[in-house]
């Protein structure tokens, strides 16, 4: 059953020329009250008796027919200062074309005078969704030293036809959490005087070898490790998936216990695939990723794009492969870490640097090259080289903290704000209007 509220509120005072908007607020219970910018752009609200979470009503927003809607569910509770909470909540979003952009949760910390304290904070969204359709918000932050209150908000906006429903909020006092450490690794070598397959793949493995003393969790080697130095063709050189070169790869991961990605030509009846092959620490063929840009030289020889960018979970966090010409465009990385991927690695022949660069700063991800003609390495979130494979020192090893919250100047935490301040599907397709 629903249950609906009359909203009538102030809008703004004119003071001394600008105009300062006051914020629209419905109460709805003791815990919970609808706010806006705006009076007519508040969401339709209502609190659902039929649409459940575990057996209790939830919070509804919806547009209502208006694509400039925009509010919010909030509730203000106490908090400690310098002390750790999980805020978290379900929902359910129905017609919301974008719900990365319409549909997520702000935690704001405040004084005692209910005073801002930092930035607004966005926890992220787990992109797996459940099977009864339920997404969960979910993060754990520290309080900032003066803070006494926490201003929990649940966001429906600019979506005219959909409907989101939310889990009641919790914010919950939490231990620290602990850091998640991983080491990752890039392999620059490139074959030049192998006369066989076998004799690249040697190679290769003592570099491996070399990356596991440094207690290496995952390497990446570069594109084509099959075709390099063969002067062979992509056709000449491909090979089944799994097959010959993920077995022997499989071999050295599991004598190391470490996550390998590779690229191979994989061959798939008449189709020949430029791919990157993941392996797991027991030497399984974990997961394959095809390469969906393609330059010309390689459909010229007879090469077939892939059909879509995936996300592997490992033990240590999600991570996405791309292979070269994909890090010239911005959607394959993009794609990826919407899909939650905290590291990509890039097996490239050769490519744009500061386009690997951007790939790492406008996602906010670890990005690994492994490259012949560019550099190998690993890229922080600022796009900075934190070590580098080279000619002398082919092997490069560096250990992050994927717990580690990273803040920017004037920004906060430009991680989990990207998906909510992304530009509509429908205007990056639709170009501009004439």
């Amino acid at each position: 059953m629903r249950r609906y509220y009359t909203i009538s509120f102030l809008i703004g005072i004119l003071v001394l020329g600008p105009v300062l908007q006051l914020t629209a607020q419905a109460p709805i219970s003791d815990e919970w009250k609808v706010e806006s910018q705006r009076d007519e752009i508040t969401p339709q609200c209502w609190q659902d008796d039929q649409v459940r979470y575990n057996g209790a009503s939830t919070l509804a927003l919806a547009g209502d027919g208006r694509q400039y809607a925009d509010g919010c569910w909030t509730r203000t509770v106490p908090v400690e200062p310098n002390t750790y909470y999980r805020i978290r909540t379900h929902f359910q979003a129905r017609n919301v074309d974008e719900p990365h952009r319409s549909v997520f949760a702000r935690l704001l910390w405040q004084d005692d005078a209910g005073e801002l304290l930092g930035r607004a904070e966005y926890p992220r969204t787990v992109r797996d969704v459940q099977s009864d359709g339920w997404q969960l918000i979910e993060q754990i932050y520290q309080s900032p030293p003066q803070a006494a209150q926490a201003k929990l908000e649940l966001v429906y906006r600019w979506d005219a036809d959909g409907t989101v429903y939310f889990e009641s909020a919790t914010l919950e006092e939490v231990s620290e959490p602990e850091p998640r450490i991983v080491r990752l690794g890039a392999i620059h070598y490139r074959p030049r005087h192998d006369r066989t397959l076998r004799e690249n793949l040697d190679h290769f493995a003592i570099l491996i070898a070399r990356a596991a003393e440094q207690e290496a969790d995952i390497v990446c080697l570069p594109e084509g490790i099959t075709l390099a130095g063969t002067q062979k063709t992509y056709v000449e050189v491909s090979e089944k998936v799994p097959g010959p070169t993920t077995e022997y790869l499989g071999n050295v991961a599991r004598e190391h216990s470490l996550y390998i990605v590779a690229g191979v030509l994989e061959r798939e009846g008449a189709a020949v695939y430029n791919t990157a092959v993941l392996l797991d620490r027991d030497g399984n063929l974990a997961g394959k990723y095809r390469k969906v840009c393609l330059p010309r030289e390689e459909y010229d020889g007879g090469i077939a794009p892939g059909k879509s960018f995936q996300t592997f979970d490992t033990d240590f966090g999600r991570i996405g492969i791309m292979i070269c010409w994909d890090v010239f465009f911005p959607g394959p990385a993009r794609t990826l870490a919407l899909d939650g991927a905290e590291v990509i690695l890039l097996p490239i022949w050769g490519g744009n640097l500061t386009l690997a660069r951007a790939r790492a700063i406008e996602n906010q991800v670890y990005l690994v090259s492994s490259t012949y003609d560019m550099k190998t390495g690993i890229f922080d979130l600022e796009g900075s080289l934190m070590a580098e494979g080279t000619e002398e020192n082919p092997v490069a090893v560096v250990e992050v903290d994927l717990n580690k919250k990273k803040d920017w100047p004037w920004l906060g935490d430009f991680k989990n704000r990207i998906p909510r301040e992304l530009p509509p599907r429908e205007a990056l397709w639709h170009g501009s209007e004439r």
